[in-house]
């Protein structure tokens, strides 16, 4: 990864003729890969248009979350942008393709901004958090601002948001409070 503190996750699949067995969690795996975080909290979307871009997403202090994400049917361009101050990779985002074939999952600590966008119809996302959901704490960044220069595999015009997404502040109205 090119932000060393993204983890991406690939649990072994275990695969006959009926299909196949994978664990998708587990504590002792994840902490051998550095990744100590407490997950409380699961979450889940269902996303019917392919281009469909939800983020990018954060909590503010003194509820930030970090997560675990993964594709549960589909597939997604997922991104983090640090916006931890001090970081060597401050501002910078990464970008990786997870899948419900693949079983990839991404580790995204505390913060960092989260977005994606479907490249498949009716994808379903899946993940854990680990700090609860807390409305007053709830922020983001324009998905598409072109001060982070986010290279998303589909066109601006062909994207369907939230009104919510729609409306998050650009970068340059940002003063980040996280800190490495």
């Amino acid at each position: 990864m090119e932000i060393s503190d993204l983890v991406v996750v690939v649990p072994r699949r275990f695969g006959d003729e009926r299909g196949y067995f994978m664990e998708t969690f587990n504590r002792r795996d994840l902490a051998a890969l550095g990744i100590t975080a407490e997950f409380l909290q699961d979450n889940q979307s269902l996303s019917v248009p392919a281009s469909t871009v939800r983020g990018l997403h954060f909590q503010l202090p003194p509820a930030p979350q970090a997560k675990l994400v993964r594709v549960l049917r589909g597939s997604i361009f997922d991104v983090a942008v640090d916006l931890r101050k001090g970081s060597p990779s401050y501002l910078r985002w990464c970008g990786v393709t997870l899948s419900a074939g693949g079983g990839e999952q991404l580790y995204v600590p505390r913060g960092f901004a989260h977005g994606f966008c479907t490249l498949e119809p009716e994808t379903e996302v899946a993940y854990k958090v680990d700090g609860y959901y807390a409305p007053e704490c709830d922020s983001g960044l324009l998905w598409n601002d072109p001060d982070l220069g986010i290279a998303w595999p589909i066109e601006s015009a062909a994207a369907t948001l939230s009104d919510k997404d729609r409306m998050l502040p650009r970068l340059r109205n940002f003063v980040s409070p996280f800190t490495l």
